[in-house]
C-alpha cells in the first residue's frame, strides 16, 4: 500500500507558485519588482482614492451644499426618539424626516416587549437562524406577518435593503427578464444586477408600456418578473396594482410588490396596497416589506406561498449566511403588529394627517407632485441650491426636513420630502407650511 505524505500549507503554497510560474511566467515572489501592465493604462492612482472618477464625481455633487452656503443637513445626530418631534444639538424641532409613521417607535408597550426579549434571549441571535440563531420570537413574528398580510407564509431578513438584493439576486438568473418601474428603489435595481437577468425599466406606473415589454419578450426568457412598489418614496404615489394584477392573470409572469412604505400606512387597516386596491394577496407572488418604518423595528420580509418561502429559507444567501434580526427587533415588530390588529385608529389618524398636509400645501400653491393617499408628500422646488437653502431656513425655524436633489432625483426636480406621522398635530403642519411658503 502506497504511503501518503501530508504536506504543510507552506509546501503547498511554494508548489502552487512554482507551477504558476512555469505555466504563465507571470508569477513573482513577494517582494520582487512590481508587475507592469503595459496594455492597461489607469487614468487614476489606484492607491489615491481622491483621484478615482466616481469619488471625484461624488465630491462634485456634494459641493453643491457648500455652494449654497449652509451647514451640511445630513448625518445630524438625533438625540432621542424620532417621532412628531426630534432633538438635534439640544434643540427641539418638528420632525418630517423619519419613518415612524404610526408613532410606534418609543411606544411603551413595544419598548416593554423589546426589553423582555433581551432579558429572555439576549441582545443577539448569535448565529444564522439556520443553525443556532433561531428564536421562538422569530417564528412568532413570521406567523403574525403572514396572518396580517393574508399569505401562506413569511420569512424575515436582517435588512430591508438586503431583502430585495438577496432574494431577487438569488431567485433570478441570466435566463430571466426583470421589468421594473423606472422609479424603483435602489435595492431592487441592485438585486437585478446581482441576478444577471436582463433588466428593462418601464415608464413610471405605465401599465401599457409594461404590457408591451411583456408581449415583446414573452418567449425569449425562462421567467419574467414585474416589480413595482406599493408607495413610491420620492413622489408619494401608489402603484396601480389592480392593473398589474390583470397583467399577471393575462400573461405567465411573476409579480413582485415592495411595500416598504405602504405596510401600515395604506388601506383602512394598514394592510397595504392589496387592501387599498381590493386585490387578493394570492394575486401577488412576492410581497416584500420592511420592519423599520410602520413596525418600529429593523429588517425586511418576503411573504407569499409556502413553497416559495421554504425554498428561500434554505437557499437565499442573505438569509442563510447572515445572523437573524435581534430578539429585541423581532419582539418590537411583533408588538407593533399586535397594536395594528387591535386598532386601526393610528392608521386612520395618519391618513387624515397626510390628507390635511397635502391640501394645506395646495392651498399655499406648493407643488406636491403626484402624491396621493400615502404619508409621503414632496414639495418640489426645482432648483437644487434653492432647495438646500430653504431646508436650512426651515431647520433654523425649528423644522427638520431633508432636501433631495440630483442624482437622487432628476435634474430640475429637487424637493423637500415630508414624511407625515400619525402623531403630527395640525398646528405642526400649519406652522411648517406657512414658514415654507414665506421662505419662498
Amino acid at each position: 500500500m502506497q504511503s501518503t505524505t501530508i504536506k504543510t500549507s507552506e509546501q503547498r503554497r511554494h508548489e502552487a507558485m512554482a507551477l504558476l510560474t512555469r505555466q504563465s511566467g507571470a508569477a513573482k515572489p513577494v517582494g520582487s519588482k512590481a508587475i507592469q501592465r503595459p496594455h492597461f493604462k489607469l487614468e487614476f492612482d489606484i492607491r489615491d482614492f481622491s483621484t478615482y472618477p466616481e469619488i471625484r464625481a461624488f465630491e462634485q455633487h456634494k459641493s453643491i451644499i457648500a455652494r449654497a452656503g449652509v451647514e451640511n443637513p445630513y448625518f445630524r445626530s438625533n438625540e432621542g426618539i424620532t417621532g412628531r418631534h426630534t432633538r438635534i444639538d439640544g434643540k427641539e424641532l418638528i420632525s418630517f424626516s423619519g419613518y415612524n409613521y404610526l408613532g410606534f417607535s418609543g411606544h411603551p408597550h413595544i419598548n416593554k416587549q423589546a426589553k423582555t426579549a433581551i432579558d429572555q434571549y439576549g441582545t443577539s441571535p448569535s448565529a444564522s437562524r439556520l443553525v443556532t440563531g433561531e428564536k421562538p420570537v422569530h417564528r412568532e413574528l413570521e406567523a403574525a406577518l403572514a396572518g396580517f398580510l393574508g399569505t401562506e407564509s413569511a420569512l424575515v431578513f436582517p435588512s430591508g435593503h438586503a431583502t430585495n438584493v438577496t432574494v431577487i439576486g438569488h431567485f433570478f438568473n441570466s435566463e430571466d427578464l426583470i421589468l421594473y418601474d423606472e422609479l424603483s428603489h435602489n435595492s431592487l435595481v441592485e438585486g437585478c444586477l446581482l441576478s444577471g437577468a436582463r433588466r428593462i425599466a418601464f415608464k413610471h406606473n405605465n401599465v401599457e408600456h409594461c404590457e408591451r415589454l411583456i408581449a415583446e419578450n414573452l418567449h425569449k426568457y425562462q421567467k419574467i418578473l414585474v416589480a413595482v412598489e406599493g408607495a413610491y418614496s420620492m413622489d408619494g404615489d401608489l402603484a396601480p396594482l389592480r392593473d398589474f394584477v390583470r397583467l399577471r392573470q393575462q400573461y405567465p409572469v411573476l409579480l413582485f410588490v415592495d411595500e416598504a412604505h405602504s405596510l401600515g400606512t395604506v388601506g383602512s387597516t394598514g394592510r397595504g396596497i392589496s387592501e387599498y386596491a381590493g386585490v387578493s394577496p394570492d394575486d401577488v407572488d412576492f410581497w416584500m416589506g420592511t420592519l423599520s418604518k410602520a413596525l418600529a423595528s429593523n429588517g425586511g420580509y418576503i411573504a407569499g406561498k409556502k413553497a416559495l418561502i421554504d425554498y428561500l429559507k434554505y437557499t437565499t444567501p442573505g438569509f442563510v449566511y447572515s445572523a437573524g434580526i435581534t430578539p429585541a427587533n423581532a419582539a418590537a415588530a411583533l408588538a407593533s403588529l399586535e397594536l395594528l390588529v387591535q386598532s386601526n385608529q393610528p392608521v386612520l389618524h395618519l391618513q387624515n394627517n397626510a390628507d390635511y398636509f397635502r391640501q394645506l400645501a395646495l392651498d399655499h400653491k406648493l407643488n406636491i407632485g403626484p402624491s396621493l393617499d400615502t404619508p409621503i408628500v414632496p414639495i418640489i422646488l426645482g432648483d437644487s441650491e434653492k432647495t438646500i437653502r430653504v431646508a436650512d431656513q426651515l431647520f433654523r425655524a425649528g423644522i427638520n426636513v431633508h432636501p433631495m436633489f440630483y442624482p437622487s432625483v432628476p435634474q430640475g426636480e429637487a424637493r423637500l420630502r415630508f414624511f407625515i406621522s400619525s402623531e403630527h398635530q395640525k398646528e405642526d403642519m400649519a406652522y411648517t407650511l406657512h414658514t415654507l411658503a414665506s421662505a419662498l
